[in-house]
């Protein structure tokens, strides 16, 4: 389905939900995305060393869980200010939000806040914001 016509579809059924609803509804996931980094960045650390695929393995997911945020802002802001403005302030969001969660984690017993992991978030963020502008104007991808 091309990207116009899944907004087109989107935006239908969100006009079908009651007002508060509406308004309300956009904003769930990147919030309930951003509570669910919080309560991981919570979890103290073990200690132990689990090897390079751990390691992979959870750079892997902060990449994953900020390209995800960036996409859900995104999706939820272009209700309010439109899709093509609406990508920055995502992006802001997001990486505003990576670097706040690896200050949480010098709190958090066991657990450092690198800018490492702020890089590898941004990555992911910024790969997001990427994709979307290429959907968004895809004459601009072509053209150069």
């Amino acid at each position: 389905m091309p990207v116009a016509a899944a907004l087109e579809a989107a935006d239908a059924r969100l006009r079908a939900m009651p007002s508060l609803l509406r308004n309300v509804a956009p904003f769930a996931a990147p919030l309930a995305l951003m509570a669910l980094i919080y309560a991981f960045s919570a979890v103290p650390s073990d200690g132990a060393d689990h090897g390079p695929l751990m390691l992979i393995a959870r750079k892997l997911t902060h990449f994953s869980e900020y390209f995800a945020l960036t996409a859900l802002w995104w999706w939820a802001l272009r209700t309010r200010i439109g899709a093509r403005r609406a990508l920055l302030p995502a992006l802001a969001i997001a990486i505003g939000y990576a670097i706040t969660d690896e200050i949480h984690q010098t709190f958090v017993d066991g657990r450092v806040g690198t800018w490492r992991d702020v890089a590898i978030d941004s990555a992911g963020a910024l790969t997001a914001a990427w994709l979307i502008r290429r959907a968004l104007d895809p004459a601009a991808v072509r053209s150069g």
